[in-house]
């Protein structure tokens, strides 16, 4: 019973293409990448015959016709730069946000847990923070954020949230407090970007918990 459910999955586009016997493995080589192109299968036979083939002849037609449509309307991530997310849960309560380098995904900074945010004040204070370090240590790179919110927000240097004070989030109004602060009182150079996630993939700084 254990060896009829066991599944082998093929990369065939990813960060290092192959054929994986777990999905934790092969989640690692497609999450956030540009593009993917990957498949599980029953035996071990089948992924080595398929990962030797074309990957449009395994991962279907509609997948495959989709794709330069997307690339034609959003093209591919500028490289390099830099990526920033977001993460709240309702269960815990507790919010966090990093930025990494958006094609090696290394963590450049990552704040938190905070408690009672939301994930827009989360993706708004990473963008103001990767802002403040590009210009603290004039690097000129475009800056990835997911959220049109957090976007909007830093253009008019103002937090549009609806958050409600509580006896735990004290901290985060004072984060805000000088992030639009820093907004009005500094400028900067990097493009702020939107990450195209029906076409590129989750953003590279995502913290996989959706």
């Amino acid at each position: 019973m254990t060896n009829a459910k066991k599944k082998y999955y093929v990369v065939w586009k990813g960060v290092n293409p192959g054929i994986y016997d777990n999905w934790t493995d092969c989640k690692k080589n497609v999450e956030g990448f540009a593009g993917p192109k990957y498949k599980s299968f029953s035996t071990l036979e089948e992924a080595e015959k398929a990962y030797a083939e074309n990957a449009e002849e395994h991962i279907g037609k509609r997948v495959s016709a989709m794709q330069p449509i997307l690339d034609s309307l959003y093209g591919s991530p500028i490289i390099p730069s830099i990526a920033v997310d977001g993460a709240h849960s309702s269960s815990s309560r507790q919010s966090e946000y990093r930025g990494v380098y958006t094609d090696s995904k290394i963590i450049i900074f990552q704040k938190g847990p905070f408690m009672d945010g939301t994930n827009n004040v989360m993706e708004f204070l990473a963008l103001v923070h990767a802002l403040a370090l590009c210009s603290r240590n004039k690097i000129d790179l475009p800056v990835y954020s997911d959220s049109m919110n957090a976007i909007k927000w830093v253009k008019n240097k103002k937090c549009g949230t609806k958050l409600k004070p509580t006896a735990h989030n004290q901290i985060l109004f004072d984060l805000i407090a000088r992030a639009e602060k820093w907004l009005h009182t500094h400028t900067y150079t990097n493009p702020v970007l939107k990450w195209e996630t029906q076409a590129w993939g989750e953003i590279p700084a995502d913290f996989g918990r959706k």
